[in-house]
């Protein structure tokens, strides 16, 4: 508990750093550009045919809810896209921001950890696009539960805590813990590693808050969604440095009091 509390109080003291707030512009430029150019080429295109395919609902008829088919249409659009952009928010931190976000913790507090380059680039790309497609898969899955209003604030920010647990942690320990390390450190801290990412998923929910405007959200989209994604950016920018000085901090740790066979399984004591 006190390495999870002294980790998220020194993460939010690094947010205020001018450098952290520069590292998160990064990938909302990018994420930003990519959202207004498929807004423009495909916004009108996909909320026409969800009118479409709403007009064939008898019920709608029934109900004499035609009044709804100019509003419902683009906020169940915006619905189904949001999943798609926490991910590649917390995708983008993940490749673009939190090497540099590791290298400052470790300067900072951690020089003299050793660098065993248990990962790669490479691994990163496969462990998030694979973990991104698990979480997509569970939610839609676990649509019917969202139903049920207990789980529905219980069921998406799990599923989302354990993508950016499964994600970052990997990001954050890729430089310097060897793959032996990084693997008992995910089976020693399996549970605060997904608290943090839990309640950093709470913390992502925050952007959603901006849709709940009603039809004002469809005529503000274009402004929207910019600032929804430096939201999504900035909350997985703490979410980073959360996991690198809980990560770091427990890798050091581990080396203190190594494993007996750890010179057996890590060539980098050869």
């Amino acid at each position: 508990m006190t390495l999870f509390l002294d980790s998220f109080w020194r993460a939010l003291a690094y947010c205020l750093q001018p450098r952290v707030i520069a590292l998160s512009f990064l990938p909302l430029v990018l994420l930003a550009a990519l959202s207004v150019g498929l807004f423009w080429l495909f916004w009108d295109p996909a909320v026409l045919g969800l009118q479409t395919w709403l007009a064939d609902w008898a019920l709608m008829d029934s109900m004499a809810m035609g009044h709804l088919r100019m509003v419902l249409p683009p906020l169940l659009l915006i619905s189904l896209v949001l999943p798609l952009m926490i991910v590649l928010s917390l995708l983008a931190v993940a490749w673009l921001a939190t090497p540099a976000l590791v290298k400052l913790v470790a300067e900072r507090r951690f020089s003299a950890l050793a660098q065993r380059r248990g990962g790669s680039f490479a691994g990163s790309l496969l462990q998030g696009l694979g973990s991104a497609l698990l979480a997509l898969l569970a939610l839609v899955l676990t649509l019917p539960l969202w139903l049920i209003p207990p789980l529905v604030i219980v069921v998406p920010p799990l599923i989302w805590g354990w993508l950016t647990s499964r994600v970052m942690v990997y990001d954050v320990l890729a430089l310097h813990a060897s793959e032996p390390e990084r693997e008992e450190l995910m089976r020693r801290h399996r549970y605060w590693l997904l608290a943090i990412g839990v309640i950093s998923g709470y913390m992502g929910a925050a952007p959603g808050l901006i849709w709940a405007v009603g039809a004002m959200a469809v005529v503000l989209a274009p402004l929207l969604v910019p600032l929804a994604i430096w939201i999504y950016t900035f909350v997985f920018i703490f979410a980073a440095l959360w996991f690198s000085h809980y990560s770091l901090a427990a890798l050091a740790v581990l080396r203190a009091a190594p494993l007996p066979d750890a010179g057996a399984t890590d060539p980098s004591h050869a």
